[in-house]
């Protein structure tokens, strides 16, 4: 049994996916799938329970982590551009087993991501609606909780339902909404920036500091979430009119981008409103009611529900790829490498993804796994920063044209030694539950993945 088996380091033959994104797609991508309940949630979060002011510093944190990760990622991006992200990287490097961990990590990520977001547009749907005097019947409001009375959460649906049918259009097409609410999202961020800044007291910025260090830094691990989605844009490598150039532009450019926003509203939110009232669902539009603005609190919130939207698009559409990637590979049926003749999708992998986020996300109240989301993230992460250096092994320096990593072998190390550290700040039952996961997707991979891999074929 060889698991280490390796695809060979080369572009994918013709796949039938249309390549018509540019880098402008690219950047609003990973835009729409790393901005959004991060930044209008967690932003009070961390600092209401972590660190205060110094939450400012919890993003910072998080991003040099997040930027160190996004070179590599941009490295094995021009030099491996193929649809999988880091699935397709690890098997080219590492061999099989690795890619199919790496790859059952980022299902994991993913599908939690689009299934919580799900549910997350059902609550601030439902509320609006209770506004109105509308309200569902009890049954229908949220995932199945016998003891609340909820059994399946219906909004949570039909957004799951919209979104898979919207997702398995055109790559451009179906990414032109998410670019629309991208542009929608940034006039929110720059209409809360613009009026909150003269609202700016810096009374509030006291104590700075509350909850010492260990609040920073475990704010960071927190915060991290934010920042998931960026590696949505490596999916998209085939459906890339110059993925080489493009797609490390754009992981680059969004994550710089990305973390300029953060900063900025943290900054403000927290000079606006005193930081131990921000631990709530809304804390932008709240910080807007705070000062007497209550109608561009609504403004926000109305614009939060919409631009919710986008996150759920980027990261569906990244998971059909991933597993329609696995897929041609054989390690998952190959029904699911089909790709659509008409739209030119993977469109079987789009349904079946979709299915399974809408039953997550009607069923189950997922706010349990968050944590799981970030620890098989920082695992996938760790796995490219070591990848790099693998790659550079067997394939030397990258050539003209070609992304390359600066300050090879440190960035990598520190890449995965400060990945490594915020998952040491996650608690004790994260990392048990991870274990679980571990270990059902190793189960995956030895009782179907192993038997079925095309590399048999090769090998006989």
């Amino acid at each position: 049994m060889d698991i280490f088996r390796k695809k060979p380091i080369q572009k994918s033959p013709m796949s039938g996916l249309k390549k018509d994104l540019k880098l402008k797609d690219l950047i609003l991508l990973g835009i729409g799938a790393c901005i959004g309940t991060g930044i209008f949630v967690v932003t009070g979060q961390a600092s209401a329970d972590y660190a205060g002011p110094a939450s400012v510093f919890s993003f910072l944190i998080a991003a040099v982590v997040v930027v160190l990760n996004g070179l590599c990622f941009a490295e094995f991006a021009s030099r491996v551009p193929v649809t999988g992200g880091p699935y397709s990287y690890m098997y080219v490097v590492f061999g099989e087993f690795a890619a199919w961990l790496a790859g059952w990590f980022l299902i994991c990520e993913y599908m939690l991501a689009v299934s919580s977001v799900a549910s997350g547009w059902s609550g601030y749907v439902q509320g609006f609606l209770k506004s109105l005097g509308i309200s569902l019947p009890q049954v229908l409001r949220g995932g199945f909780n016998p003891s609340q009375g909820t059994y399946v959460d219906l909004i949570a649906c039909l957004v799951m339902i919209f979104i898979t049918l919207w997702v398995n259009q055109e790559a451009k097409k179906a990414l032109s909404l998410n670019n629309v609410m991208v542009w929608v999202k940034f006039a929110i961020i720059g209409l809360f920036i613009a009026v909150g800044v003269f609202y700016i007291k810096p009374s509030n910025w006291q104590p700075y500091m509350p909850y010492g260090i260990k609040g920073v830094f475990d704010g960071a691990a927190l915060v991290f979430f934010a920042f998931l989605g960026f590696d949505a844009i490596s999916m998209a490598a085939e459906e890339v009119k110059e993925p080489q150039k493009d797609v490390p532009r754009g992981i680059i450019g969004s994550i710089l981008i990305a973390t300029i926003l953060y900063v900025a509203v943290t900054l403000i939110l927290t000079g606006m409103v005193p930081f131990e009232k921000l631990g709530i669902g809304d804390p932008v539009a709240f910080a807007m009611r705070f000062v007497d603005k209550g109608l561009i609190g609504s403004i926000i919130s109305v614009g939060a529900i919409l631009t919710l939207l986008t996150v759920s698009i980027s990261m569906l559409y990244s998971l059909a790829r991933l597993v329609y990637a696995i897929s041609k590979d054989g390690l998952l049926p190959l029904s699911l490498a089909k790709v659509d003749d008409k739209k030119h999708t993977p469109q079987n992998a789009t349904y079946v993804t979709g299915v399974i986020a809408l039953f997550f996300a009607a069923a189950f109240p997922l706010n349990i796994l968050a944590e799981l989301t970030n620890i098989t993230a920082l695992s996938c992460l760790i796995m490219m920063s070591l990848g790099v250096l693998r790659l550079r092994k067997v394939q030397g320096k990258p050539k003209k044209g070609e992304f390359s990593v600066p300050l090879v072998p440190l960035f990598p190390i520190l890449s995965a030694v400060t990945s490594l550290f915020l998952m040491t700040r996650l608690q004790k039952v994260t990392w048990i539950v991870f274990a679980v996961t571990v270990l059902i997707g190793t189960v995956i991979y030895f009782t179907y993945g192993y038997r079925h891999s095309l590399l048999n074929d090769k090998k006989n």
